[in-house]
């Protein structure tokens, strides 16, 4: 139940500001629709899905230094653009999580990832494996909701193609949970190329509906 609560879109963490790359990616002409979305996520999830997994299971374990795991994050996270926005979001998270848990000692500023692993930690009954479930989750789920809003899609067809990489998605989170207690250097540095120049290009277009 309280996982649910975290990933409930309506969690007031600021990620409907945010489309996860997809808002670069229709206006470039590479998701058109339903059939090319699922293409993105699939591609989003195994990639900058698998490394924010595994940066999340690892902050939830609690075995690790945070300022290390936090710069290992920044280290993963090529664009400028892209670096911002999770650390906007970040701040978000832990600000709402620290009013919502009542757990003041939360820090003030993380990555979105590490932030995540954080929050899980200190949600009583969760753990490792919830905080990877989650970002595995939020990186399909967040792309989805901002491709309807975007493309006018049907919400029905676009949920299905996230339902689609569930099976998926729980994969990479119990492999990043399995990790999580694994040196720093073994994270995952998997690359999407095109998120991060899509971002770039995002961050300076003058009619934009998504801050990132």
């Amino acid at each position: 139940m309280n996982l649910l609560l975290l990933t409930d879109g309506r969690f007031p963490a600021g990620g409907h500001a945010h489309s996860g790359g997809i808002e670069a990616a229709v206006m470039a002409g590479r998701v058109t629709g339903v059939d090319t979305l699922g293409v993105f996520l699939a591609g989003r999830l195994t990639t900058a899905g698998r490394v924010a997994a595994a940066l999340a299971a690892a902050a939830a374990c609690g075995a690790h230094d945070l300022v290390r795991l936090d710069a290992e994050a920044a280290a993963r996270i090529p664009s400028p653009a892209l670096r911002a926005a999770s650390r906007t979001q970040g701040r978000q998270l832990l600000r709402t999580a620290r009013a919502v848990l009542d757990a003041g000692d939360l820090p003030d500023e993380l990555h979105h990832a590490v932030a995540m692993g954080v929050v899980c930690a200190a949600t009583p009954g969760l753990g490792p494996v919830d905080a990877a479930r989650w970002a595995a989750y939020d990186a399909i789920s967040g792309p989805a909701s901002a491709a309807v809003r975007l493309l006018g899609l049907d919400p029905f067809r676009a949920w299905g193609v996230v339902a689609a990489l569930l099976a998926e998605a729980e994969e990479i989170a119990r492999e990043a949970a399995a990790g999580a207690h694994h040196p720093l250097d073994l994270l995952p540095a998997c690359s999407a190329p095109l998120l991060d120049i899509g971002a770039e290009q995002h961050a300076v277009s003058e009619v934009r509906l998504f801050a990132s």
